[in-house]
């Protein structure tokens, strides 16, 4: 089973991407769960949502405590929240920031992939300048450097899923599927 942990800040689309990612490996035949830790739901505030993937039922009901990969759509969290807690030994981190590692100079050891999600989604007008909404841009970052799922199913899970500006989406993910580098 993967198990992924998305953090964001409320109005980014953390929830949305651990949705549609469900969706889209759902697509390639897997069993998936996707679900929110509910909080403080406000713009803005910290938010964490969860997906899983496996190829057998899961029958697991419970919360993420250590993720195969950590999400994390907004890089200020990366300082004022423990991202990585419980991170398997060998998981991967994926940062929505326009910074290269060495700029971003994370507080963990852990193996971590930077991508500009924010700046793909402003590119595309999703959301505003301000308050970019970078869920679909993040995703096609996730399936280039997991392999987890094909930019094909994220693409038909935004299909699927989101109720308006589909093409931009599709455009943002894919954009984002071709610029981030696996070091």
């Amino acid at each position: 089973m993967i198990e992924i942990r998305f953090h964001g800040r409320g109005g980014q689309g953390a929830v949305v991407a651990s949705n549609l990612l469900a969706n889209a490996a759902a697509i390639e035949g897997n069993d998936v769960q996707s679900f929110p830790y509910f909080g403080v739901e406000r713009r803005g505030a910290p938010v964490t949502a969860f997906t899983r993937i496996d190829n057998r039922p899961i029958r697991v009901k419970s919360q993420i405590y250590e993720p195969d990969y950590v999400v994390v759509l907004d890089a200020s969290l990366v300082t004022g929240v423990n991202v990585t807690e419980g991170l398997k030994k060998n998981g991967l981190v994926i940062v929505n920031t326009p910074l290269s590692l060495e700029e971003l100079s994370p507080p963990w050891d852990a193996k971590t992939i930077t991508t500009d999600a924010t700046g793909t989604a402003i590119e595309f007008g999703l959301g505003s300048v301000n308050q970019p909404i970078v869920n679909t841009s993040i995703l096609g970052a996730f399936a280039k450097v997991t392999g987890l799922v094909k930019i094909d199913s994220i693409v038909k899970a935004i299909e699927d899923m989101v109720p308006r500006r589909k093409e931009d989406n599709i455009r943002a993910a894919e954009k984002a599927y071709e610029i981030t580098k696996i070091d």
